[in-house]
């Protein structure tokens, strides 16, 4: 599960996914922690063709069903395994409300030494990741405020030589069952597929990166 990373300027989101038209000034935090303010990359919600825009909103999707924005448990990370049948991901699925979250890089745990030692993952070409996720809009009923959210979606990597690496092991499960988790990096050239395409297509993309594709390495 990815809980820290870190987000691109504007000016590098622009150009990296085409979205054009802004000042590069940011307005999210640079640093994105659980419940922080980021931006994500949609289908333009009001464009009856296709365009792309940027939202800035909560990492953490606050459901349909909410009855605040504050929520008592986790959504910065979804399962895709799971993502038809809980409750609080499966109607944006159903929508196709899915999303690119830039990154330039995240940060992962690592037990290996029997301590948690903070790993950075970058892409190793040094382009910006774009992270699979999905959003929502949820409008509070008392107050009229809209609240854009998202979360990062993530996939069993139990077999993945670098991010099996990554997370304290459950010494309660074998060494190939301990459900390690990855992001899912989309790239630039199925970004409209996963923004734009059906479901089936959207299922296409959710699969593990070669390790290759990481410039990984413990934080100083």
């Amino acid at each position: 599960m990815c809980n820290r990373y870190v987000t691109p300027d504007e000016a590098e989101i622009e150009r990296a996914w085409h979205i054009g038209g802004r000042n590069p000034v940011r307005w999210w935090d640079e640093v994105v922690f659980p419940r922080g303010r980021g931006v994500f990359i949609r289908r333009a919600v009001h464009d009856a063709a296709y365009s792309r825009e940027l939202v800035a909103g909560q990492w953490g999707l606050i459901p349909h069903f909410a009855k605040s924005a504050k929520l008592p448990y986790s959504t910065n990370n979804a399962r895709s395994e799971e993502l038809a049948a809980k409750p609080t991901y499966r109607t944006p699925w159903a929508k196709g409300q899915r999303c690119i979250i830039p990154a330039d890089s995240f940060d992962e745990p690592c037990w290996e030494t029997g301590r948690n030692v903070w790993w950075r993952f970058r892409r190793a070409d040094g382009a910006p990741w774009g992270l699979a996720g999905l959003w929502n809009t949820w409008t509070d009923r008392a107050t009229g405020e809209v609240h854009e959210s998202y979360t990062m979606l993530t996939l069993n990597a139990d077999h993945h030589p670098l991010m099996s690496r990554m997370h304290k092991p459950d010494p309660k499960l074998p060494p190939d069952s301990q459900d390690k988790r990855s992001v899912i990096p989309i790239e630039s050239s199925d970004v409209d597929q996963w923004l734009a395409g059906t479901m089936a297509e959207a299922q296409e993309l959710l699969r593990l990166t070669e390790a290759e594709a990481f410039d990984a390495a413990a934080v100083a």
